[in-house]
């Protein structure tokens, strides 16, 4: 079985996958990082994006072989130093879960807009967000999270 390297929440990971074995598959199973969820498996849902070179990435619909050499960021690797991301404490903070099988997908592809974009307005949230299902929160919550998230990013002059 060939082997994958790759670099995963910024440390060197190696794992053995077959040609057709799923980055989504990899990261839950032998490397045991489970806060990627595996929703519908087709890519629709949103619950298993993960970011791949700092693009937001449906790990169901990409091959492990296809993150050679890549940096991959899941949700476990959103904390710096035990302290939670901002967006992390925005989805809290500002009631952006309920059921929080959604939550990775949102916190990543969130992350990944933030990363481009310091300030994005509601719209730009929405957009960045629109492969992501959820079926709680009705999606408001989730936007002021990013929005809060944003502003506090901003005031730390990390965004």
């Amino acid at each position: 079985m060939p082997t994958v390297q790759f670099k995963i929440n910024g440390r060197a990971a190696q794992a053995q996958a077959e040609p057709q074995d799923l980055l989504v598959d990899v990261i839950r199973g032998q490397l045991a990082l489970t806060g990627t969820h595996v929703g519908c498996d087709t890519g629709q849902c949103g619950a298993c994006t993960v970011l791949v070179d700092g693009q937001a990435t449906r790990s169901c619909t990409l091959l492990a072989v296809q993150a050679q050499g890549c940096e991959v960021t899941t949700v476990e690797g959103l904390a710096h130093n035990g302290e939670p991301h901002a967006l992390q404490r925005a989805f809290t903070d500002c009631h952006g879960l309920q059921c929080g099988f959604c939550t990775p997908g949102m916190l990543m592809s969130a992350a990944a807009l933030l990363r481009e974009n310091a300030d994005p307005s509601e719209a730009d949230i929405v957009d960045a967000l629109e492969g992501n299902l959820c079926r709680c929160t009705g999606y408001v919550n989730i936007v002021a999270s990013v929005q809060e998230a944003a502003r506090l990013l901003r005031a730390k002059g990390a965004a």
